[in-house]
């Protein structure tokens, strides 16, 4: 029998109502199905979305059906009756589904059950010409039904609900996006920031360690002193994610980098029309730390101007913009950093002695690589394991005079420089084992670093097999027999060679 259009008309009247009566839009498409239970007989029903991205469907909202299986069940674009209505954009009614083969049940919510003949209806969701989603619904069969009419009412009603499944798709996007960009920056606060990411165990870094504990919680200005390569961008990171201002915005300007014309622009921002090119306002790198922290890498380097409203900056906790008429006052801690002698640079004029002092509230000074010799291997280890892992390569350890070569060379570049060494090592090595000869040869040949003498031929090779009678004896605890055999030579020769090399197997014994 036809369907009467009075009811057509109070059934759209009691969706729009819903669809307009929460704020909550899954309750709202919750309620929606509800009154097509209601109205419709409905038995079962969903409303499903694509993510056109993985060209994968999944069910968003549903009726009739257990929650385990709407978070389990997926259709790819093209499967199943649902799949090919998203996919061509066209309504279907099956008015049996017992004899329909493109019917999946995935939901599994029609097997096992001795229930009367369904009728499936799926029709598309359409955000202007694009389909978004689909809404499906079973009803019992009835042979006086018009299938033809009921497809027209529910695609009708998927015209109604379009604007709140695109919102609510836009709004999981945006969900997606902030927890993946929430759980990437977690991991990487936690991973790189925190105090025991800063390598050593020397004297000299131990006090490096008390002086971050101490200042972290404040707000004081920090001053990090050191030669470029020894980690005083790890510093500043590790002072502002374990202080108060972890939650708020940490900005980097390395101040070398920056064209002097344009610094002034970029630390404070500018109006539009304050020069030649500034078609647009633009806000400066302070503006953009406000309520967190801001690290200026290479002090140093900053013009006697720039060095006037620096000053200001930290005195009155204000500046203007270039070109600007108002006055921006903004909370932001400052960490500043340099490898310069920025005493004599106050002597010379170059640097205001002002800014120093204010600048130089709570120094901490890291020590060159070369003044903390026990955290040499320390490091390497940390590098060898972190690229061995990004490589993919099984590689355990440095051999003795790999180790001697490291220790002795005096690390112009500090920790930048030994990070560089043990990264072309690895790649280098297809061993499980790093060798002296995959070290870079600044290290080997020692007419640049002045550590290591000269050799024969014949030196080296005897030095290379000392090397190797000892790396055996190590790996087989001072087992002779085995040790031979590692080496694939005769128990004879090995011995004939340890008393020549002067190497007594019984010390590696345990």
């Amino acid at each position: 029998m036809k369907i009467e259009r009075v009811e057509h008309i109070a059934l759209l009247y009691e969706i729009s109502k819903a669809l307009n009566e929460h704020l909550d839009l899954r309750r709202s498409l919750y309620k929606v199905l509800d009154i097509l239970s209601g109205s419709m007989n409905m038995v079962r029903g969903t409303i499903t979305l694509l993510d056109p991205l993985k060209e994968e469907i999944r069910i968003e909202v549903a009726h009739g059906i257990a929650p385990a299986a709407i978070a389990r069940v997926r259709y790819k674009l093209g499967e199943g009756v649902t799949g090919e209505v998203i996919q061509s954009g066209k309504a279907v009614a099956v008015a049996r589904i017992s004899e329909e083969p493109r019917f999946l049940d995935r939901t599994a919510s029609r097997r096992g059950k001795k229930t009367a003949e369904l009728s499936f209806f799926c029709v598309p969701i359409k955000k202007g010409s694009q389909v978004i989603g689909a809404l499906s619904v079973d009803r019992p069969f009835d042979p006086d039904y018009p299938l033809e009419e009921g497809k027209r009412l529910l695609s009708v009603v998927a015209t109604m609900l379009a604007s709140h499944v695109s919102k609510l798709e836009t709004i999981r996007l945006e969900h997606e996006r902030l927890r993946e960009e929430n759980r990437r920056l977690q991991s990487e606060l936690q991973n790189k920031y925190s105090f025991g990411h800063i390598i050593g165990s020397s004297n000299r870094m131990r006090e490096v360690f008390q002086m971050i504990s101490r200042v972290c919680r404040s707000n004081a200005t920090v001053l990090i002193r050191g030669e470029s390569g020894t980690g005083k961008e790890l510093v500043a990171n590790s002072i502002h994610y374990n202080s108060p201002r972890a939650n708020g915005p940490f900005v980097k300007v390395n101040c070398a980098a920056l064209p002097q014309n344009l610094i002034e622009s970029e630390l404070f921002g500018h109006e539009k029309g304050a020069f030649t090119g500034a078609i647009r306002q633009k806000i400066g790198k302070f503006e953009l730390a406000h309520r967190g922290t801001i690290f200026l890498d290479e002090i140093g380097s900053l013009n006697l101007d720039v060095q006037a409203n620096l000053l200001r900056i930290l005195q009155e906790k204000e500046f203007d913009r270039v070109g600007g008429q108002r006055t921006i006052r903004v909370d932001v801690r400052v960490i500043a950093a340099t490898n310069s002698n920025l005493e004599q640079a106050v002597e010379k004029g170059d640097f205001r002695g002002d800014l120093y002092y204010r600048l130089n509230v709570f120094p901490i000074y890291m020590p060159p690589l070369r003044e903390r010799k026990t955290d040499i291997l320390l490091l390497a280890d940390y590098f060898l394991e972190k690229y061995a892992r990004e490589n993919g390569k099984d590689i355990r350890r440095f051999s003795t005079p790999a180790i001697d070569m490291l220790m002795q060379y005096h690390w112009p570049g500090n920790v930048r420089e030994l990070e560089n060494c043990i990264e072309r090592a690895v790649l280098l090595c297809e061993e499980g084992v790093i060798h002296s000869y995959h070290l870079p040869p600044t290290l080997q040949t020692g007419t640049e670093s002045g550590t290591l003498p000269a050799v024969a031929l014949d030196e080296a090779v005897a030095k290379l097999e000392r090397e190797m009678l000892i790396d055996a004896l190590k790996n087989t605890r001072g087992n002779i027999t085995a040790a031979a055999a590692l080496l694939r030579t005769t128990v004879r020769k090995f011995a004939y060679k340890a008393r020549r090399h002067g190497i007594d197997y019984r010390i590696y014994r345990p």
